[in-house]
């Protein structure tokens, strides 16, 4: 089993979110994050200069069996990205056990 953490844009998470279901990916965590960014100018808006080295992101942790990794990340890659700078990240570890709390279940049966 793996991990997945994905840091993505909060304006896509709808897509992202509507896109693992249909690969049936129905079960994630998820909270809006500030992370400091590679930007370091800021911008102007009326007058007042606003800072864009802190930027507001959705974080996801999804556990998914290892047969789903590569289409979980590739539905992560197809729907998060806008192709601008900002897009986000994915990090994945291992997980080396999972238990369903009401049913005692272990393993891959406790994430489908």
């Amino acid at each position: 089993m793996k991990k997945i953490e994905a840091i993505i844009r909060k304006s896509k998470f709808d897509e992202v979110k509507k896109a693992l279901h249909q690969i049936e990916v129905n079960f994630f965590s998820y909270w809006d994050v500030t992370g400091v960014g590679n930007e370091k100018q800021g911008h102007v808006y009326r007058g007042i200069s606003y800072s864009t080295s802190d930027i507001q992101r959705r974080y996801l942790e999804i556990v998914v069996s290892d047969e789903f990794l590569d289409r979980t990340i590739e539905t992560l890659f197809e729907s998060a990205a806008t192709g601008n700078v900002g897009d986000g990240k994915i990090f994945v570890s291992e997980v080396s056990e999972v238990y369903r709390i009401r049913t005692k279940e272990s393993g891959n049966a406790a994430i489908n």
